[in-house]
């Protein structure tokens, strides 16, 4: 039976708020940095994905725990199953770097390979999930995980105080964060502030259901961005949009834009972030603020606040190839 000291046990630290003096000076308004790039297994995915794991054990009597994932929800599932002493089975897409499989086996977990993409990987973890015993733990589309995500915005009040953000900038892949951002900004009454959610082009699953007004499946993941690799946003992420409480603005980047703002970062502040993480940089980097601005998307922004997501997908290695590979 588990302790009840156990049960109240986070996964996950309490990062810091920082502001940017780099990106303050370059954007022309405060930009304080959410550092979840910080987090054990690399990035904000340990929030929820812990949050769902321990329910799952704890309260469930999950037995072995198995996620489908392109890198980040891995890491996360795999160490949150390491701290609650369970076995866990991650399945991985094949466009996964080699590097995450020796990581997640380092946290103990059982790596099998499948599929190009992440719903391909997802069916067959769903399949492996039937045994008894086991609880499927989805990347982004559950409900406890969009919960545990909430804790990031709940860090973000705390930290930030008196400071009320004019802006909050992150990126979309699933909508696992976005969704939690936005039910934590909702229950603190930050539900006037703008949400400005990044993608890449080539990972725009959300931009181009709001251009549809439908759910779009895209037919693959052509961007560098593949943590950001969903084929289809989570029918709740596509609710939220249409909500409008707080206000979503959709936006789109090239994957040189994502890049860039990585190898800009690293200078500035000696991070590496993978380029999921990039297109929420770029936010500030490419000018995208001032754009919308321009446009009467939005007024005047004194405070941004940047969620700095992180990810386990990038090495020096990477970057430079990147780097190459866009002529920055």
């Amino acid at each position: 039976m588990t302790d009840v000291n156990e049960r109240n046990v986070n996964y996950y630290l309490t990062t810091p708020t920082v502001e940017s003096v780099p990106l303050s000076k370059l954007a022309g308004f405060k930009v304080f940095l959410k550092l979840e790039n910080l987090q054990p297994p690399g990035s904000f995915k340990i929030r929820g994905i812990s949050y769902f794991c321990k329910k799952a054990v704890n309260e469930r009597g999950c037995k072995r725990l198995v996620c489908a994932s392109g890198g980040n929800a891995g890491m996360a599932a795999a160490y949150a199953a390491q701290q609650l002493k369970t076995p866990c089975t991650i399945v991985l897409p094949e466009s996964t770097p080699e590097f995450i499989a020796h990581k997640l086996r380092d946290y103990g977990a059982e790596v099998i390979v499948k599929g190009m993409v992440f719903d391909h990987a997802n069916q067959y973890a769903l399949e492996l999930a039937k045994q008894p015993g086991c609880e499927y733990v989805h990347p982004f589309d559950l409900p406890d995980v969009w919960e545990g995500h909430e804790s990031v915005i709940y860090e973000c009040e705390s930290q930030l105080k008196p400071v009320k953000p004019d802006v909050v900038i992150t990126s979309v892949g699933g909508g696992g964060l976005l969704n939690g951002i936005l039910q934590g900004m909702r229950s603190i009454s930050w539900d006037d502030i703008p949400v400005v959610a990044m993608e890449t082009i080539g990972a725009d699953c959300f931009n181009k259901s709001i251009e549809a007004d439908e759910l779009v499946t895209l037919p693959d993941i052509t961007s560098v961005a593949k943590c950001l690799g969903a084929l289809t946003v989570s029918t709740r992420t596509f609710d939220n949009y249409k909500i409008q409480k707080p206000p979503v603005l959709s936006v789109v980047v090239p994957d040189r834009d994502a890049v860039n703002a990585c190898l800009k970062f690293a200078d500035d502040h000696r991070y590496l972030v993978e380029p999921a993480c990039g297109a929420t940089l770029a936010a500030i980097y490419s000018n995208i603020i001032q754009r919308l601005q321009e446009e009467g998307k939005l007024g005047t922004v004194s405070n941004a606040l940047v969620i700095v997501c992180g990810g386990s997908s990038v090495t020096l290695e990477l970057l430079e190839k990147w780097k190459k590979d866009f002529n920055l």
